[in-house]
């Protein structure tokens, strides 16, 4: 039995830097705050670019949901009493982004009661 020891591992090390043609950068803090700047500018803008809205126009039941964080049945009862408009096509239901943003505007509530009225 054989033992694998050091110079084994610096062999096979030598050995698989010579196959490798791929040149070794080092990166440095600055490169790495540099990087992160540079992302952060690229999110920044494509936030712009979409006003936070998603890809999408049309949305399925399972998107509406986690977007609005509901359960099936209260997506529904939007649906039934009308208050969120709904498309569907071959048994898919579909819901326009902006109708579901027009709905969370019509229904917002502002507190009537101030700290100074007492």
């Amino acid at each position: 039995m054989t033992g694998f020891n050091s110079h084994n591992l610096f062999d096979l090390f030598s050995n698989n830097l010579k196959s490798n043609t791929m040149a070794t950068e080092i990166i440095t803090t600055d490169d790495l705050i540099t990087f992160k700047i540079e992302l952060i500018e690229e999110l920044k803008k494509l936030l712009e670019e979409h006003g936070g809205n998603p890809n999408k126009k049309w949305l399925k039941s399972p998107d509406v949901r986690e977007l609005l964080n509901i359960s099936p049945g209260t997506l529904q009862n939007l649906r039934v009493n009308g208050t969120l408009p709904f498309t569907k096509i071959g048994g898919v239901i579909y819901y326009d982004y902006d109708d579901i943003q027009n709905m969370l505007l019509e229904n917002k509530t502002q507190n009537s009661i101030g700290f100074n009225e007492r």
